[in-house]
């Protein structure tokens, strides 16, 4: 049996215990950096496949790693982000979210999950390849600054450092069984903006008492608009979305002040710099002129993300080995973001898409909704292609061609 099809063999083989971890993490979710039991959870299934290289690290996350022959000749990282969302669940499943109000909305359950498939599956088949294969069980992929930059900071991607990395998310535009790829620039970088706008409160009946933050706050909000409008260049697609504004006045009462939160999304750096810039000057400067003032914070998040053409080309291929060139696509740029980014700004890197979607057993719903779910066929998918993708790498030979 080629080392191809006993990858798929142990795949298929595996593929209830890897749904049976995908449930048991889903019923179980865990904040940004506050994955206790999950880390713990992972750490547990990597020893009881007789994986005992882990390293703790980045706070609630762990390195993991196997070894094949020769192992120092050449590595590949693997990664999975293990958070969960401030989201209420709405399924109807035996697997529903234990913990109210926090919710796998976006899939992380299923890397996670399918990232222990894949580990399964090269400890048992180590002594048909050559190298080492890192494994990254990462936090806080939802809230900034990003469990990646801890993961790097403390040495994730260091001794050695790896040839490239490879990360998997979950895609529900695409049907179960399909897999998704993009060359280059891929998705946005992600930075929060948070507006106080201050004013003077007083009567409704009086405007000319006081000044009132929540018209200098509309003056702004559409103002900001004509950053992207007059200044952003079509060749770099660019989003501001002001998604919450709170003004505490009432029919009668004109407020204090006005706090406004959004994000501005980019995917060139030197612009994405110049937009924070023109953003905060304009806010303050709209604001002093109506006879108030604007106190901008910007809380920078994630780079965006621009997957390496020769390594993707080459996961590609290997996907189209494994699953049929039929069952491989080409995706859109998202305005999207992800901290796996960080790893590319690092090592050569690659974020592809694993299909989700069956719209026969009803499971349509995006990430980040209350209804989100997943066709758990993708799991008999998801573990051995990654591994193979692995092999692939660290042999340098073209896809397809190891026996």
């Amino acid at each position: 049996m080629s080392l191809l099809e006993k990858i798929k063999s142990l795949s298929q083989a595996y593929s209830a215990q890897t749904v049976a971890f995908r449930r048991h993490i889903h019923a179980n979710p865990e904040l940004s950096y506050q994955e206790v039991n999950t880390v713990k959870y992972v750490e547990e299934q990597l020893r009881s496949f007789g994986i005992t290289s882990i390293t703790p690290m980045a706070g609630t996350g762990l390195v993991a790693e196997v070894a094949g022959k020769n192992p120092t000749r050449k590595t590949i990282a693997l990664r999975a982000d293990m958070d969960a969302l401030p989201i209420l669940e709405a399924n109807d499943v035996p697997y529903k979210s234990t913990n109210a109000g926090v919710m796998h909305a976006c899939g992380h359950d299923v890397h996670t999950s399918s990232l222990l498939g894949t580990a399964r599956i090269l400890n048992e088949v180590k002594d048909q390849f050559e190298g080492t294969v890192r494994f990254l069980f990462q936090p806080g992929e939802e809230k900034n600054p990003g469990g990646a930059s801890y993961m790097i900071r403390d040495g994730a991607l260091e001794n050695p450092r790896p040839s490239g990395i490879i990360g998997q998310h979950v895609f529900p535009l695409l049907p179960a069984g399909k897999i998704g790829f993009r060359e280059g620039m891929y998705m946005a970088s992600a930075d929060e903006i948070y507006l106080r706008v201050i004013g003077k409160g007083g009567h409704g009946a009086a405007p000319e008492l006081a000044v009132d933050p929540i018209v200098i706050a509309s003056h702004i909000i559409v103002a900001l608009q004509q950053i992207i409008s007059r200044n952003a260049s079509p060749k770099q697609p660019t989003v501001l979305t002001f998604g919450d504004i709170v003004g505490k006045g009432a029919t009668n009462i004109i407020p204090d002040e006005v706090r406004i939160a959004g994000t501005f999304r980019a995917m060139n750096e030197t612009w994405r710099a110049s937009g924070l810039q023109k953003i905060q000057k304009m806010a303050e400067s709209l604001a002093e002129g109506m006879g108030g003032r604007c106190e901008v914070e910007i809380s920078h998040g994630y780079p965006y993300l621009e997957n390496n053409p020769e390594l993707t080309r080459r996961l590609r291929a290997a996907a189209e080995a494994y699953v049929g060139k039929e069952n491989v696509h080409d995706i859109d740029i998202t305005l999207g973001a992800e901290d796996f980014a960080y790893y590319s700004q690092v090592i050569p890197a690659s974020f592809y898409r694993l299909g989700t979607r069956n719209e026969a057993k009803g499971l349509t719903s995006y990430v980040h909704t209350p209804t989100f779910n997943i066709d758990e066929d993708a799991l008999a998918i998801g573990p051995g292609l990654m591994a193979w993708m692995a092999v692939n790498e660290l042999a340098d030979l073209p896809a397809g061609k190891q026996g």
